[in-house]
């Protein structure tokens, strides 16, 4: 390592999550659609109450591993992405299926949610930027808001899909038009970046789980009758190509220029 870099090194914390690249928002649409189908398979072809306990215990283990480690590790960030995916669709499942909350209801109270999270962590650490992610405090600030934008985004693709009746495709389209309203914002008409970003990531999730869906839904509700198992399986092995792509380039690794 050079000198000037190894000093930097010593005195720049290293950072927690990945650069906002094409791969990224690529890897989180896959792994949102990835929860949503796996979620589906277990709550339908296994014990749900088991399949929701393990999720947790498997989500509780990536959080862990996550905000152990001392820098953006790509293995340890989009393993705890997959579990929040997966965990999060089931906490809004249970929230509507168990509980009998309403999904406008439901998708209302995760929006009032996020947004405490986002001005407690704001009010906390001045600042909601993810390129500023390096210490504890933040970084669970960092993935409670996640939960929550899971939550939200399932909650909000349900409701649309069923409670409105636009169906999976017709949700899908809505959501990935939506999503479009941001990035053009920030990209012609300067909308902060940070706004940008969140806005975004939280449209993510109901546009991946909307064609997850609308692919492995039976064809007598909307959808192409694929299966969650098929789905889910494709959708596993994509995610496992485009992380292995990720760990050997480390395209996405923030700190990949003090670390070499």
């Amino acid at each position: 390592m050079p000198q000037n870099a190894s000093a930097e090194y010593a005195t720049k914390s290293l950072l927690k999550v990945p650069k906002i690249t094409l791969y990224f928002w690529i890897a989180k649409l896959v792994s949102t659609a990835l929860g949503e189908a796996t979620s589906d398979y277990l709550v339908f072809h296994t014990n749900p109450y088991a399949a929701v306990l393990g999720c947790g215990l498997l989500f509780s283990v990536a959080l862990v591993l996550q905000v152990l480690s001392d820098r953006y590790v790509a293995q340890y960030y989009w393993f705890a992405v997959i579990m929040v995916s997966i965990f999060g669709t089931q906490i809004a499942d249970v929230t509507h299926v168990v509980l009998g909350v309403p999904y406008l209801l439901s998708t209302a109270l995760f929006f009032v949610t996020l947004i405490g999270i986002l001005i407690l962590w704001k009010r906390s650490e001045g600042t909601l930027s993810i390129h500023s992610v390096h210490t504890r405090r933040r970084e669970i600030f960092y993935w409670s808001t996640i939960v929550a934008t899971f939550a939200l985004g399932t909650a909000a693709g349900d409701m649309t899909a069923s409670s409105l009746q636009l169906g999976y495709l017709q949700s899908g389209v809505l959501f990935t038009i939506l999503f479009s309203v941001p990035v053009i914002a920030y990209l012609m008409f300067d909308l902060n970046e940070i706004a940008a970003f969140w806005i975004a990531y939280i449209l993510t999730r109901p546009i991946g789980a909307s064609f997850a869906d609308w692919t492995d839904k039976p064809i007598q509700v909307g959808g192409l009758g694929l299966g969650t198992g098929p789905v889910s399986a494709f959708l596993g092995c994509a995610m496992l190509l485009l992380l292995a792509l990720i760990v050997k380039t480390r395209i996405d690794d923030p700190n990949r220029e003090l670390t070499n």
